[in-house]
């Protein structure tokens, strides 16, 4: 009875420390079975379509409106100069007067060209007078000789004699009046040569051709000007009006509209939006870049905008064709094309070919492959494979509300 009492103690013994430990072994074996049964959890990004119309931001240079370079027409030295860079100036108001001593006498030489001219043509209207006056005597006297030689007062001979002295005196009023042609010609040549000297002579008061501003002086009193070539004496711009000339990429080229509305912003003025407006556009992409060159114009009545600044413009509202978008860490680049892994009915991986547009940074475009609305996978890990069953789980890249996970998984 002892030892059987003994024995059933350590049996009891035996049991009770083997028990805890049995069921511990078999509830990790129980979690581990779970644990590889259980489904891989990935996440998943809708793809979305973009808007049929947004802005459209791009860089642009801004330009003056009208910008020259004033040089000179009349040869000579810089008398005055009276203006200077930063100066506003008006139409038609006097800039530099130019001193051009030979010029003037040249003016003075082609004036008295012009009388010598029309004392020719005097002399020529004269003498085609006194050619005309001998004419009609000769055709008076050859008349009446006619008439003597048929009464037999005369001879024939003296006749035809005095029909040849009228014939002789015809000529001479014709080359009179071709010496008249001539002079008149002569004074016609004199005149506008010296009107010409005398115009030239006008481009010694240098004025400005439109309102603007001075933005660059290279002459001071005294400086030698050429008629052509050399460097321009003054340049202007008007900046009352700026224009800025935009490239606008081929996918929205077809959708940009003369009087589109337009906002420019640049560094030096954050927050501060200038309006802008489409004026006109080249209706020809450029062969190198594939780009539409878009004229936007930008009043500037206080002088704030400076030509030749960088600046952004926003092109707004402008129509596209929606592209569909997808994060740029759901591509797959394989041997076979780029891939993305989308979760279809099942919750099962499929895996889809698509045709990659432009890369806005977070964010890339799906010209093919995809309708919009499909879940594709992000960062996707060797357990994404073809026909996979999956968990899923939506992610919000840009931290907006959530959507249902397909198949109801948990967000």
């Amino acid at each position: 009875m002892a030892g059987l009492l003994l024995l059933l103690v350590l049996g009891a013994l035996l049991v009770a420390g083997f028990m805890p430990r049995w069921r511990r072994e078999r509830g990790l074996l129980e979690a581990a079975a779970e644990m590889k049964a259980a489904l891989p959890e990935i996440t998943v990004a809708k793809a979305r379509r973009a808007p049929s119309a947004s802005d459209l931001v791009l860089p642009g240079n801004i330009t003056p409106i009208t910008e020259a370079q004033i040089y000179a027409r009349a040869s000579g030295y810089v008398k005055r100069r009276l203006v200077d860079i930063g100066d506003r100036v008006k139409a038609g108001q006097l800039l530099a007067e130019i001193d051009a001593p030979e010029l003037d006498q040249q003016v003075r030489q082609a004036q008295a060209g012009v009388s010598q001219a029309q004392a020719a043509l005097s002399g020529a209207q004269h003498a085609l007078r006194q050619a005309e006056a001998s004419l009609t005597l000769a055709r008076v006297t050859a008349e009446r000789w006619r008439i003597l030689a048929r009464k037999g007062v005369v001879s024939r001979q003296e006749t035809d004699q005095k029909q040849a002295d009228f014939e002789v005196r015809q000529a001479a009023v014709e080359a009179a009046q071709a010496g008249v042609r001539a002079a008149r010609d002569s004074v016609q040549s004199a005149e506008a040569n010296a009107q010409r000297l005398l115009e030239l002579q006008a481009f010694k008061r240098v004025v400005a051709p439109f309102a603007g501003v001075i933005t660059a002086r290279n002459i001071d009193v005294g400086a030698l000007i050429p008629a052509s070539g050399g460097v321009p004496m003054f340049r202007m711009a008007q900046t009352g009006v700026l224009r800025i000339v935009v490239d606008v990429p081929q996918s929205s080229a077809p959708f940009i509209q003369v009087g589109q509305a337009a906002e420019v912003t640049l560094q030096e003025f954050p927050g501060r939006k200038f309006a802008g407006r489409v004026t006109r556009t080249a209706d020809a992409l450029e062969a190198g870049s594939r780009t539409l060159p878009t004229e936007v114009q930008v009043s500037n009545p206080n002088g704030l905008l400076l030509p030749n600044m960088y600046a952004q413009v926003r092109l707004i509202r402008v129509s596209t064709t929606p592209a569909v978008l997808i994060p740029g860490d759901t591509l797959l680049i394989r041997p076979d094309g780029t891939q993305v892994a989308t979760v279809g009915a099942g919750n099962r991986i499929h895996m889809q070919l698509i045709e990659v547009g432009r890369d806005f940074g977070s964010y890339v475009e799906v010209r093919s492959g995809l309708r919009g609305g499909e879940y594709v996978v992000s960062n996707p890990t060797d357990e994404v494979r073809e026909g996979a069953e999956v968990k899923p789980v939506v992610v919000e890249p840009e931290g907006g509300p959530g959507e249902p996970a397909p198949g109801g998984g948990r967000r």
